[in-house]
C-alpha cells in the first residue's frame, strides 16, 4: 500500500497543488458543494486559511465560488469541470495501480477482497452523512 500512496503523492505533487488543496477538491468531488466553513472543518484549519486555500483553487480554475441562495452573505464553493477532471485523473492513476496489483491475486483472493471492500463501503456510509443531508 505504501507504493499506492507513493503514486498518489507523486500525482498530487505533479498537479502543482498542496495536499490540503487536493483534499478540499476531493471533498467537493465526492460530497458536492459546500460553504467555506465546511472546508475549514474538513481540513481542520481556520476559516481565514480555508478562504485563502479556496481562493487559490478559484484562481487556478478548479473551484467556483457563488452566493449561497439561502444566505447571500455566505459563499458556496463547488468544483469546476477542470477540477473534476483533475480528480478523475488522480482516481484513474490509483485504479491503474490497483489493477496491476490484482493480477497477482487468485480469483478466490480477488473475491475475498471484493467482499471485504463491500463491507468497508457499507460501514463508511454509516459513518458519513450523505451529501443530500447538507
Amino acid at each position: 500500500m505504501a507504493r499506492s500512496m507513493h503514486e498518489w503523492m507523486r500525482f498530487v505533487k505533479g498537479s502543482g497543488l498542496s495536499m490540503p488543496q487536493f483534499s478540499a477538491l476531493m471533498r467537493l468531488y465526492y460530497r458536492g458543494e459546500c460553504g467555506i466553513s465546511d472546508i475549514s472543518a474538513h481540513l481542520d484549519v481556520t476559516a481565514a486559511a480555508a478562504s485563502q486555500l479556496v481562493e487559490g483553487l478559484v484562481q487556478k480554475g478548479l473551484l467556483e465560488r457563488v452566493e449561497n441562495p439561502r444566505d447571500r452573505r455566505a459563499k458556496q464553493v463547488s468544483i469546476t469541470p477542470k477540477g473534476r477532471a483533475l480528480i478523475q485523473k488522480g482516481i484513474e492513476v490509483r485504479n491503474q495501480w490497483i489493477e496491476k496489483l490484482a493480477v497477482h491475486l487468485t480469483a478466490e483472493q480477488r473475491a475475498t477482497v471484493v467482499a471485504a471492500l463491500k463491507y468497508l463501503t457499507q460501514a463508511a456510509e454509516q459513518l458519513e452523512p450523505s451529501p443530500a443531508a447538507h
